[in-house]
């Protein structure tokens, strides 16, 4: 049986525990999952079993998501994508019509068959701007894929692809820059998150959360 939200709320000994499950932009280095965290009540559990480089396939070869479901959450947040794309190299690729939606689609029954409730996440936007101020995405394929998955198998939906790609247009380069690491020659890196881009896009995923899994409110600190 899931150990529910409301149970936290009513003061239950049980802990709920939430596990990230993706690539670097998931991590809590280079990715949301600080931010994430430090938005979690007390007496929730985050389990980040997010790793760079890995894509839906490497994940799963490498024995990564048997240790993730081994870590018995209530909670899966799986967002995978950037490494899928072409160019990742023949251990990493898929294709976002065939061997990705069947990843994304093993994701998903797996962590119903251990009784716990899978949550997908669309990939966060590579901030690729343009002379007029938009991004050019590359991800869309898989961001769709996704999309399709959640509806067809009724998974709640963050859709931070939708969500952070707004944003970046909108507060522009500067903005983002700001919220974005350096590599090591000094440029943007425009995939992944520094501190301050985590807490940003870690506040993203949970106001997400508050509308798509509205039963999960009561487990995230209020940090209007």
């Amino acid at each position: 049986m899931l150990i529910t939200a409301a149970a936290v709320g009513h003061g239950s000994q049980s802990t709920v525990r939430i596990v990230l499950v993706g690539d670097s932009t998931v991590t809590d280095d280079s990715g949301w999952g600080t931010g994430f965290r430090k938005l979690i009540m007390d007496g929730v559990e985050v389990v980040n079993t997010a790793a760079n480089g890995r894509s839906s396939k490497s994940f799963i070869d490498e024995g990564r998501w048997a240790e993730a479901l081994a870590k018995r959450g209530n909670y899966y947040l799986i967002q995978f994508g950037h490494n899928d794309e072409p160019g990742k190299g023949p251990e990493r690729e898929t294709d976002p019509k065939t061997t990705y939606r069947a990843n994304m689609i093993r994701y998903v029954d797996d962590v119903r068959a251990i009784n716990a409730t899978p949550i997908l996440v669309t990939s966060l936007v590579r901030r690729l701007y343009k002379e007029d101020g938009t991004i050019r995405t590359t991800q869309t394929p898989y961001v769709e894929a996704v999309r399709a998955i959640a509806a067809e198998k009724q998974v709640p939906l963050v859709d931070l692809h939708a969500i952070s790609l707004q944003d970046a247009e909108h507060a522009g380069d500067d903005a983002w820059a700001d919220l974005s690491p350096r590599d090591d020659t000094g440029q943007v890196d425009r995939t992944h998150l520094n501190t301050k881009g985590s807490e940003v896009v870690g506040r993203m995923v949970v106001d997400a959360l508050r509308k798509v899994a509205p039963e999960l409110a009561p487990l995230f600190r209020d940090a209007r």
